[in-house]
Parts: structure tokens; sequence; C-alpha cells
């Protein structure tokens, strides 16, 4: 079956790089015209839109901090000057922070990662969902985590925010429902990107990570591109309020594949 979303209008958060810029590339290539969203390297963001150009729909680079509604707002209204409004939102943008364990970490850093992960989206789905309802059509796509079930020690912020995020989705979808409005969840596993680059290179490092993956392999970025074109689509209309796992089987806990 052919996914087509021509017609269809945009905008991916974090969307220039590692798993948002594949998200991106995906949807321009399904026929969506795409506002990539970026809050640092503005030459990657613009280079990605171009990317988008080039196989036939329209693309904008939109610089905005996710964490900053105010700077949300600017983004939203921007993209419904050019285009008229957004028909599909891909909450991507986020961080996992700086490690260290809940009582050695700062105030301030815990704050920061739960600003970007779980407020951005809520901004952002905030700013797209109002519209959205008044059309009663209308996709949000939250981009969780693995962690939004697995505990990573050194890591109690991205996990909380991603747990969150997971609840914020399923209530999001509870109250948009009825408006025509699907909002659902997608919960990467352990992806090679730049960003774990340091874990992917190193021979120890990734083989201790494997052998938390049943597949024994690290996910690509296209792997779940595709998967969030597929969301984004009419081909899942009946789909809502759900987080869909691509992970390898992370979540199967495979340390007890040979009994408890």
């Amino acid at each position: 079956m052919e996914i087509r979303l021509a017609g269809k209008r945009a905008l991916v958060t974090g969307g220039n790089s590692g798993i948002g810029k594949a998200i991106t590339l995906a949807l321009g290539e399904a026929g969506a015209d795409v506002a990539v969203n970026y809050i640092v390297r503005p030459e990657d963001a613009e280079s990605t839109a171009e990317a988008v150009r080039k196989s036939g729909p329209r693309a904008l680079a939109v610089k905005a901090d996710v964490s900053d509604p105010a700077q949300v707002e600017a983004m939203f209204s921007r993209v419904e000057e050019e285009w008229g409004g957004v028909d599909i939102l891909v909450n991507n943008a986020g961080v996992d922070g700086k490690r260290a364990l809940t009582w050695e970490i700062e105030v301030d850093d815990w704050r920061k990662v739960i600003e970007i992960d779980l407020l951005g989206p809520f901004h952002c789905a905030r700013r797209a969902l109002g519209p959205m309802v008044k059309r009663k059509s209308g996709v949000v796509l939250n981009m969780t985590s693995v962690h939004e079930v697995i505990p990573w020690e050194g890591y109690s912020a991205y996990a909380a925010a991603k747990a969150g995020l997971g609840m914020l989705t399923k209530t999001m979808a509870q109250e948009a429902a009825q408006h025509g409005v699907r909002v659902l969840a997608l919960a990467p596993g352990a992806i090679k990107t730049a960003i774990n680059r340091n874990v992917w290179d190193d021979e120890e490092g990734l083989k201790d990570l494997l052998t938390k993956i049943p597949l024994e392999r690290m996910g690509e970025t296209a792997e779940i591109a595709r998967m969030a074109v597929v969301l984004c689509s009419e081909a899942a209309s009946y789909l809502l309020g759900t987080t869909v796992v691509v992970d390898g089987g992370m979540t199967l806990y495979p340390s007890f594949e040979h009994g408890g």
C-alpha cells in the first residue's frame, strides 16, 4: 500500500537532525509540505528543507525554542501565514540532559529537560489543536521513548518527561477524538544517530547495548520515519491515544528471556 500525504501541511520540531530529519524527509517524500523547526544549526534546517523541496512539496525552516510559548506562537503564526495552517504536528524536539543521579543533579538542569521534553510538546500541541479542532481534522504525533516505561539511571528528568508525555498523549487524544483529531505517540528504542555515536562507536558500549535488544542491532532513523508517516496517514485512521513502540524488542526485557 502506497501512503500519500499530498496536500497535508506538517510541522516537525527538531526536524533538522537525527530522527526528526528522517521524519521530515519521509513526510516530504509522501507528498506533505513540511516546516522544519530548529533551535541551532540553521544551515542543517535549510538543507533539510531544500531536500524536501527537491522531492516536490513546499518546505520552510522555522526557528523556535519549543520551551518558550512566545516562540511557539510565532512559529505557528509563520506557518499559518505561509500555508494557512498545520494538519500534522510531530513533537520530536528533545534532549536527554546531563547524566546525574537524582540526589546529585542541579535543579535547573533537571527543570530544563522537563521544559523542553514535556512542556515543549504541550506548548506546541496546545497551539496546534485549537485550529485542528475547529477544522475537525488533524494529527498530533508525540515522540516519546522506550524510557516512557523503562527507567534510566542518571536520567530521571528524561524518563519522567517521556512518561508524562505518554499520559499527556492519552489525555489529549481523549479530549480531541470527538472533534475528529487524532493524538498518539511513537516511542523509539536505541536508534543510531549522531547524538549517541559515543555508544555505537565504542565496541564494549555497543556490545552491552545489544544485549538489551532482542533483534541484536540498533535501529535506523528511516525505520522510525516510516512508522511516523504511517501513523500520520489515513492508514492509521482508527488509531489514537496509544504509544506505538519501535524498539527491536527492548521493552520485552530480554534479560528475562531464559526465565525470571
